[in-house]
């Protein structure tokens, strides 16, 4: 494994760094909003501008670096997003936050695409997979330590943003610094909305249906803990527990994977999800209650986010995987723009606590779809399916194209390894058969 990081830390480094200062800016947002006076239908519409932007730039940021190269385009995305980081506290005003959260999620999407290509390319066959588990592994421990960074300083003023511009500035130096070689970028044209659903009814539903809950998650989690009078560090620390959930929720939901009916374990985790949200929501206030119910229900949405990924997989050959990755992108996406929004006007017409029966009813409506499909389809054996690897909402089509071809190619070779173990298994059984067969003849034989 060391020997796998030693060739692409910089990278990793680089990554940890950016969702430093950009977990920062998602919860300053919900932050600073409050202090301004915004209500939560307004913050939904800069939450769901990020979104929008991201949408945008995983659409278009290829075709930019085929046109005028990798490191440019890192580079003044990079510069883009700095800049637009350090601008929030000089324009107080919805509209301005909502188009410089337009600008910050089309160059995270372009980084996400360009670091992706580097890392992906970085990668052999045979160490893909540890090399994108670690890279997740980053992206999410760069979330959490964002929610500490913001007891350094107060909302009020501009020293946080001027922080988060500091740490997306110089993410850049190991990662320019290091990369030598500049790879291709190759995305596959997304499957149609129509298409990919014939494939996988499911699959289409339920990441739509996610992109809501995650969104609401990421985008509102902080607005929901201003407007019941959290303070700024239990803010932070509710907002951490949303992602630190999904690190410690993704291994065991990810070994089950492997082993059941991929949408029993949809459905039973929609529902615990559903679950946290009720207790978030009957416990009214509560700290601990609260904390327990963002661990649980963030806990469980990144993990379903890939179960989402394999089960498509699953119903699909190999052949339509990169574009049924860019398919279920495009609708994650969809999703986390119509999430935040349903989420805002619920809060401003029901209080701030609307925000857990929101993502209830939308965990609630996954794990019905799923127990629906269950009467519509077979279920796929498990020696059929293809492999899980933890890949995150955050992703974007580079690492879910990489993601679903290790998938394959690792389970084509799990059951390669199985068929051989099996004719090694036959051919000893056969040898000591043979053997006794002997021995027993030449028992007869003696008088």
């Amino acid at each position: 494994m060391f020997q796998v990081l030693a060739g692409v830390w910089a990278l990793l480094l680089g990554i940890v760094l950016i969702m430093l200062g950009n977990g920062m800016h998602f919860t300053l947002i919900g932050l600073r909003g409050g202090i301004e006076g915004f209500s939560a239908a307004e913050l939904a519409i800069v939450t769901s501008g990020y979104f929008t932007g991201f949408l945008s730039g995983a659409r278009f940021t290829p075709a930019l670096i085929r046109r005028v190269g990798h490191v440019r385009v890192f580079a003044a995305l990079g510069s883009f997003m700095s800049a637009g980081l350090i601008s929030f506290p000089l324009f107080t005003d919805p509209i301005a936050w909502t188009l410089l959260r337009v600008l910050i999620g089309f160059c995270m999407s372009g980084i996400y695409v360009a670091a992706e290509s580097w890392l992906n390319d970085a990668a052999t066959n045979e160490t893909r997979g540890k090399v994108l588990s670690a890279y997740m592994i980053a992206q999410t421990l760069g979330i959490i330590g964002a929610q500490g960074l913001l007891s350094l300083g107060d909302a009020g003023t501009s020293v946080l943003f001027i922080g988060a511009s500091i740490l997306v500035s110089i993410s850049f130096a190991p990662i320019l610094l290091s990369v030598a070689h500049v790879p291709a970028v190759e995305v596959a044209r997304p499957m149609s909305l129509r298409s990919l659903f014939a494939g996988s009814p499911l699959g289409t539903v339920g990441i739509f249906l996610l992109g809501s809950v995650y969104a609401t998650q990421s985008g509102m989690g902080a607005v929901f803990g201003s407007q019941i009078g959290m303070t700024a560090s239990q803010i932070a620390l509710f907002v951490a527990m949303l992602f630190a959930g999904a690190l410690v929720l993704q291994y065991p939901i990810g070994w089950l994977s492997d082993r059941m009916d991929r949408r029993k374990l949809i459905f039973g985790a929609s529902c615990l999800g559903a679950a946290s949200c009720l207790l978030g929501w009957l416990t009214g206030g509560g700290l601990v209650a609260l904390m327990a119910s963002a661990f649980f229900a963030g806990g469980v949405t990144t993990p379903l986010y890939a179960l989402f990924l394999a089960y498509t997989n699953d119903t699909l050959s190999a052949e339509d995987m990169p574009a049924a990755s860019g398919g279920l992108v495009f609708t994650f996406g969809l999703g986390a723009i119509v999430g935040p929004l349903a989420t805002g006007w619920a809060m401003e017409r029901a209080g701030p606590f609307a925000f857990w029966p929101v993502l209830g009813i939308t965990f609630a409506a996954i794990a019905l779809y799923a127990l629906y499909r269950m009467t519509q389809r077979a279920v796929v054996p498990t020696q059929e399916t293809e492999s899980y690897l933890g890949v995150l909402p955050t992703a974007s089509p580079v690492a879910v194209e990489a993601a679903g071809v290790w998938a394959a190619e690792n389970a084509e070779a799990e059951r390669e390894a199985e068929a051989e173990a099996e004719e090694e298994a036959k051919a000893e059984m056969e040898a000591a058969e043979v053997e006794l067969a002997a021995e027993a003849v030449t028992a007869e034989k003696k008088p």
